[in-house]
Parts: structure tokens; sequence; C-alpha cells
């Protein structure tokens, strides 16, 4: 059972990030006795479960065949973005899928004891444990023979944390880097990232752990020089061993690189700056993120996060007018384009979720769309255009058994259930729809794992819309990628959507 309307009516009155989820805390511990047996789990995502904001604004389509390709060698059909976000060009051959926790891993090892110039690290938090201190272990070893050898003096080490889930217990992701900012404080930066809606009496209020609901930086980049791996793993010792996520590593792309190497430049700016003594600072002249104005702060941030995203598209549009008289490309050179998004909805940021709604509005009957997330959280502007769209969907999520959260302690525990739940909403539309044919919902089972991989893939009929907006080789690397899930759970005992209906309460 949903939660009570005078809940329901509470959300929708005072719904804010901030407020809506502090209120699903309290509510969960007062409605908890008496909804033990109706549903209780549900509250801990009302905010989830509340009516959404109206959809991000839509952004209009372009004119002409959505297959021409343009003098730059951008498709018609995806012009539209680099109108909002830098299009680099970048060799196929270049971007690489892992496809394990131990590659992504071992990966990021190799490639920070070879680094000669930069690391970056952006991650909501690091673990630790054993694996996450032999992480840091092989930084220490790259700046200290940086420090050794005069060909590569200047390695510069910068980590970029969100400060409630990095700062929570007494052992954190602090400590764990406390000796590298003592030992190379003039090469070591760690930024910490603090929301600004966590502010005043919910501040105090609110104990560690739940702080972590009103908002939390979730970038998670981690780059080499000029190699980068793109993920949504966190640098913790269950993303190193046995949560599959996803991983895209691109090989030497140097103007990629330094567009994310600036953007967590930029978010490391707004945020508190650890000190060797374990204290935090703001750069100077910063506005502070809960102590200062949070409208001032949150206009702050956005030019200076804005200005990395414009003077890059600004930089790559003139490079492309630049090259429309040059020759084409040659076999194997740079067709693939990589469009870097940014999400900060409480700075006023929200491209991601524009660019998103753009291509599921514009996903036609010939199309296919891979959807996979380690949690079923659609929001309901997204669930209405996968219900009213032609194109025919494939949405992959965790079973409740490969969930985080799992067999936690507390309220956390059922936040599996919750998300049954949600599930079970949308599917009950699907059938009343009859589009059981065109949308199938699966879910990942695989003993002693759990599953954390979030990405999109768009999929066409139109070879030239393909080739350029996803180049063969990568194009087969991503549905590679798809399939290894769909085939590692195969042999686990998949759920379909046959078994998913067959579930209690579906």
């Amino acid at each position: 059972m949903a939660a009570p309307m005078t809940w329901r009516s509470l959300v929708h009155s005072v719904y804010s990030p901030a407020i809506a989820g502090v209120f699903s805390r309290i509510s969960d511990r007062l409605f908890r006795a008496q909804d033990r047996r109706r549903g209780s789990a549900v509250l801990l995502l009302a905010p989830l479960l509340a009516e959404t904001e109206p959809a991000p604004r839509h952004v209009s389509r372009p004119t002409g065949s959505a297959g021409v390709q343009g003098s730059d060698g951008l498709c018609t059909h995806f012009r539209w973005m680099a109108e909002q976000v830098p299009a680099f060009l970048v060799p196929g051959a270049h971007v690489k899928i892992l496809t394990s926790p131990d590659q992504f891993y071992q990966a990021m090892k190799a490639r920070i004891r070879t680094a000669q110039r930069r690391v970056v690290m952006a991650s909501l938090y690091l673990g630790t444990g054993q694996l996450e201190q032999e992480l840091v272990d092989c930084m220490e070893e790259a700046l200290q023979h940086s420090k050794e050898n005069s060909r590569s003096p200047d390695l510069k080490v910068s980590v970029l944390l969100d400060y409630t889930r990095g700062s929570r217990g007494q052992i954190n992701s602090r400590t764990m880097l406390l000796p590298l900012l003592q030992r190379f404080a003039s090469q070591m930066r760690v930024s910490l990232y603090h929301t600004p809606d966590l502010r005043g009496l919910l501040r105090l209020l609110v104990p560690q752990r739940f702080n972590e609901t009103i908002g939390v930086q979730h970038i998670k980049v981690y780059l080499f020089d000029d190699s980068i791996i793109i993920s949504g793993a966190n640098l913790s010792d269950s993303y190193f061993t046995n949560r599959q996520d996803r991983y895209v590593l691109l090989e030497n792309c140097g103007e990629v690189a330094d567009f994310f190497s600036n953007l967590a430049e930029a978010v490391g700016d707004i945020s508190l700056q650890l000190q060797p003594d374990n204290s935090v600072t703001m750069l100077e002249g910063m506005v502070h993120p809960y102590k200062g104005n949070r409208q001032e702060f949150s206009a702050v941030a956005r030019k200076r996060i804005m200005e990395v995203v414009s003077s890059a598209r600004a930089r790559r549009q003139l490079l492309q007018q630049h090259s429309k008289g040059e020759e084409g490309m040659s076999e194997g050179e740079e067709d693939t384009w990589v469009f870097p998004l940014v999400q900060m909805k409480p700075l006023g940021i929200q491209v991601d979720e524009q660019v998103t709604q753009r291509l599921l509005t514009d996903a036609g009957p010939d199309s296919t769309v891979y959807l996979t997330s380690g949690y079923f959280n659609l929001t309901r502007a997204y669930m209405r255009l996968v219900l009213g769209t032609g194109a025919s969907y494939r949405i992959l999520t965790a079973s409740p058994e490969v969930n985080g959260f799992f067999g936690a302690k507390g309220v956390a525990g059922a936040i599996p259930a919750a998300y049954i739940h949600i599930a079970r909403q949308f599917y009950n539309q699907v059938c009343q729809l009859g589009q059981q044919e065109r949308v199938h919902l699966h879910e990942y089972h695989r003993p002693q794992w759990t599953f954390h991989a979030k990405g999109d893939s768009f999929f066409g009929t139109d070879s030239k819309v393909l080739s350029q907006g996803r180049p063969r080789s990568c194009r087969e690397e991503a549905l590679k990628q798809y399939e290894h899930h769909l085939h590692a759970e195969r042999r686990h005992h998949l759920i379909s959507v046959k078994n998913i209906s067959n579930r209690e309460g579906y």
C-alpha cells in the first residue's frame, strides 16, 4: 500500500529535495509500526513517488533529414546536441568498454603508476578497506616518483569527493587521503563538494548517512594524463570485486580529458578544501555552500561550471569551422563524437535532463533504446516518454537480491522493496496499454553480486545516423556490454518480463 493520503498531501505541498528527503525519513519512523504490514517501505522513496516537477523544456527538432551528414562530419540528427554542449571528435579505436570490476580496478592502478602530468579522481567517496588503500598507495608511489624524477616533476593529483559521504564515520575518505596531503601538499588537492540544500537547522538535525539523502556530488570520472574512464562506479572495494557497473575507457583523447579535468577543477573550486590537519576551508572569495547565501552560492557555482562547458563548446565550434575545407578523414581516424553532459539541478544546471528528454522524444518506431540502471527510478516525465513513443525499449535493472541495499540494517533494508513497488506500477501501465511486445523489463540476478550499471544506448535503422552517432566499433561494444549483462543473468536465472509479471503483486 502506498503512503497515507496525509503524507502525500504534505509531500506535494512542501516538496523540495531537502525537505522531502528529511520528511521521508521521519515518516518512516512514525508510520513503521502501523504500516509494517501495509508496505511502509514505500515511504522511503515518497519524494520519488510524489508528483515531480514539470518535464524539462523541450528543445525543438532541427529541420532536414535525420540522416544527412553535414560538412563537418556531424549528422543533422545530432547537430542540435552540439549547440548545447561540446562535441569532441575521437578515434573509435580509442574507445574501449571494460566489462568487469577487476578490469576497472587494475586499469586505474596501472594508469596511476604511469601518469606523468595529472591524475584526477572524481567520485562519491573513497572506501577505507585494503583495496582502497592499495589505490592510495599507487598515488603515493606516483607522487614520490615524480619528486625524484626530473623528467616528470609536475605530477598533480586532484581528488573530488562528496563532503557528507566522504566524512561519514571516524575512519573515512578524508582520513584515507590525509597522509598524501601531508607529504605532498604542493602536488595534492582534495575537494569536498557540499550541497547548498543542507544548511541551517536541517544540517544540525539530520544525522550522518541520512544527510546524504539531501544531495551529493555524484560525478564518477577517473583521469590519467590524456586517458579517462567514465563510469558509475565509486572507489570502494565492492566496485572493484563483485558490483557490476559500466566503464568506458577513452585512451589518448586529450581534448576530452582536458574538458573533464577542467570540469572537476571547477566543481573543486566551489567545494570545501581538505587541509593536512583534517580541517576544511573555502577558496578565498568563494561563497560558502551552507554558511553563505543559498542563491548567491548557486549563481556563482553555476557560472563557474557553465564557463567550462561554454568555453569548450565555443572552442570546438571554431575548430570545426576551420576544418570544413579539409579533406575527409581516412579509415581509423577520428570518427566518433563524444558529447559530455552535466547535471547539477540544485545549481540550476539541467543539461543532461534536457538532452535525455530530447533523445527519448526523438526515438521513433525504427529505434531501439537500451536502458540500464541499478535502481528503477525513472521520473514520471521519462516514464511518459517511454510509454508514449514508438521505440522499442529493453530496460535492465537490479533484482531485489542484487540491489546494493538488500539485507541492510534499519530503514535502508526496505529500499529494494520500494523500487519493486515503482517497477510494479510501471509494468502495470505497460500491460494496461498493451505494450508488452515493445517495452521489455529485465532484472539482473547473479549470486553474490550486486548491480549498479547505469546508461542509455540508442540504435536506429539508418546506417548513416548510427555511423555518426555511434561508430560501428563503439556500437558493437555498447551492445556487447548490454548482452554481456543479459548473458550473465541467463546463466544465473535471468528474471525476464514474463517472470517479472509472475512476481507477487504484479
